[in-house]
């Protein structure tokens, strides 16, 4: 008895070593995050096979995720707008309508069919309907005109254009219909009610099978296109393994079938953003709500009629949203959770606190990159970042992901005039993401554009013979693993929700007399997001003393012509002998000058970058 007494007090009860235990692991837990980062890894590596599995059935078409989700809730709300509203039957009906209509046209398996569509219930029915006879939309810019649309356009190699029937876009394709006939031989096809009612007249029957089987997972589910760094924009195929992978792993707590969530999305479905996002949610059986294009005023409205839950923004949304003065719509929205990017650190507890919003997805990529991060946040823990790494991934990804000193002015990599390599910055001072690769083909490039891809490789970086895929922006991490953004690097700034290509700015102020040459950058404003457009002009000696600065500042009318943003400078007034603060430039209210006189002669000229009405 004394010896089972003596075993019983050495040994601890095995409650007490189970609770022990349990608090240990917890503990562990919440230092190094090892549940989450477990979680990630295996959600990647099923991910990764369920992918690989689908390619080798012939079946990675993101069609079968919406045929099954339309098999599962037929009757279920699938899109809703001011306009119309669908469930996923009749959604699917239609889209199976457009597909045999393209076919009707002559439209073949691989083909691309590009689409200048504003934000519409038609839009995902047609990228669903090209799905169905294995082809994919070339989603273009319906800002564009001019020069950088027929490039965007023939890049796309498309036999057919589908145009949105407003006024704007459709004069802007009146406007090149001889380039677009002539020199492209594409077809501009108006998507008015005449076409729709046509198009309504086809089998709603789902297409043969054999026009989706056997895609190959490099192949396009749609093309966006990216700012360009030689002054046109640059097209991305989003792959169908992509877009396969980000359907399965995209999920955000959301609720399917009757009941269920609806996404609302007011944000451009020709950018990444919004356009990944829609198929996504429709793909796994979420309703979504499409906004024709994001308003302070009618946003809310819009959220709460449609009984939206989530919503879509990019970080200057929300600021204009926090901005507008409170109204009694800010609370009687049903909304949980909010996804998207560039929430400034200012605007996200102030925006969680006063519209009630508990969930807020904040995301970190670009459309060709191959670097992305999530953070899923539900309070001040964490806020502010655009990921997150326990212990385990920090160390799994400590030779992948490598942030590297900048030159300032050129953007290049600093390599040490000795050795040649780059300089390897810590993580919590930041620098320009590399991501270590084993060769070119993991990143699809840029479509048609193998110059322009192997710009975005670099060699010989840490050692002779490695490799390494440039991001182009600049991210720190603290010690406990939380990535922030610090800037996007190279020939584009971001204004207003869009990507600023610097050489495309330069090549239409360069085109105006007298201007010898136009440096464009961004830069830095309080209280806006992203950064204002500003351009250092170099002006002929021979025409300083008669510079048509009136006519420079009447440019923006071709600016509108030639480019997807009105380019104008500011009022101009006397010339300065050195540079106005940026207060003062961000308080419309005050006196601003359009043009400032340098020591070198030359003129500094502040630029505004607005969307065009529609």
């Amino acid at each position: 008895m004394a010896a089972a007494s003596a075993i019983d007090f050495c040994l601890p009860p095995t409650a007490a070593l189970a609770a022990g235990g349990a608090t240990l692991a917890a503990y562990l837990n919440a230092k190094y995050h090892i549940k989450q980062d477990l979680s990630a890894i295996i959600r990647a590596k099923s991910s990764e096979r369920e992918v690989a599995r689908a390619v080798a059935n012939g079946k990675v078409s993101a069609w079968y995720f919406f045929a099954e989700a339309v098999r599962k809730y037929p009757n279920v709300k699938c899109i809703w707008s001011r306009e119309v509203e669908y469930t996923f039957q009749e959604a699917h009906d239609m889209a199976c309508q457009y597909g045999h209509y393209f076919l009707s046209l002559g439209v073949k398996r691989g083909d691309l069919v590009a689409v200048y569509l504003q934000n519409c219930a038609e839009l995902p029915l047609i990228w669903f309907g090209l799905w169905a006879i294995g082809c994919s939309p070339a989603l273009i810019n319906y800002n564009l005109a001019g020069p950088a649309l027929i490039h965007c356009l023939k890049v796309s190699g498309a036999e057919y254009l589908i145009v949105d029937p407003s006024p704007d876009c459709s004069s802007r394709i009146d406007e090149e219909r001889s380039a677009v006939e002539g020199e492209l031989k594409m077809k501009p096809l108006l998507l008015d009610e005449s076409l729709k009612a046509y198009v309504a007249t086809f089998p709603s029957a789902v297409p043969d099978e054999s026009l989706r089987l056997g895609l190959e997972g490099g192949s396009p589910s749609c093309l966006f296109y990216t700012s360009g760094t030689t002054g046109l924009p640059k097209a991305s195929a989003f792959t169908m393994a992509r877009m396969y992978g980000t359907i399965l792993i995209s999920g955000l707590d959301e609720k399917q079938g009757e009941g269920g969530d609806r996404w609302y999305n007011c944000m451009p479905l020709y950018h990444g953003t919004g356009g990944v996002r829609l198929q996504v949610c429709l793909s796994r059986g979420v309703s979504v709500a499409i906004g024709k294009k994001f308003s302070t005023r009618n946003f809310w409205k819009d959220v709460i009629d449609s009984e939206s839950t989530h919503f879509i923004y990019v970080g200057e949304t929300a600021r204009y949203l926090l901005s507008a003065p409170p109204s009694p719509l800010d609370r009687q929205h049903k909304v949980r959770g909010m996804y998207g990017n560039g929430l400034r650190p200012d605007v996200w507890e102030r925006f969680r606190e006063r519209f009630g919003i508990p969930a807020i997805y904040e995301f970190f990529n670009s459309t060709e990159g191959i670097f992305g991060l999530l953070n899923t946040n539900y309070g001040p823990y964490g806020a502010t970042c655009v990921g997150h790494h326990g212990a385990i991934l920090r160390k799994f990804f400590n030779n992948t992901y490598i942030p590297v000193a900048i030159d300032p002015v050129t953007a290049d990599i600093l390599r040490d005039p000795v050795t040649g390599f780059a300089t390897r910055m810590p993580y919590a001072e930041g620098g320009e993401i590399l991501v270590a690769v084993p060769n070119e083909e993991v990143f699809q490039g840029y479509w048609r554009n193998p110059q322009a891809t192997s710009k975005k490789f670099v060699r010989d970086v840490f050692q002779k013979g490695d490799l390494y895929y440039r991001t182009g922006d600049a991210l720190r991490r603290t010690d406990d693993g939380h990535w922030h953004f610090l800037d996007r690097l190279g020939d584009t700034f971001r204004w207003k929700s869009e990507n600023v290509s610097t050489a495309e700015v330069a090549v239409v102020l360069g085109q105006f007399p007298g201007v010898l040459e136009a440096n464009v950058y961004g830069v830095l404003v309080p209280n806006y997001e992203g950064r204002a457009g500003c351009a250092a002009l170099l002006i002929d000696p021979a025409e300083r003393g008669r510079f048509d600065w009136t006519g420079l500042v009447r440019m923006r009318e071709r600016s509108c012509r030639d480019m997807p943003f009105s380019v104008y400078s500011h009022r101009r007034g006397a010339l300065l002998q050195r540079p106005l603060s940026l207060e003062r430039r961000a308080n419309p209210q005050l006196p601003v000058s359009s043009s400032v006189l340098v020591e070198n002669q030359s003129h500094l000229m502040w630029l505004r970058f607005e969307p065009r009405a529609d």
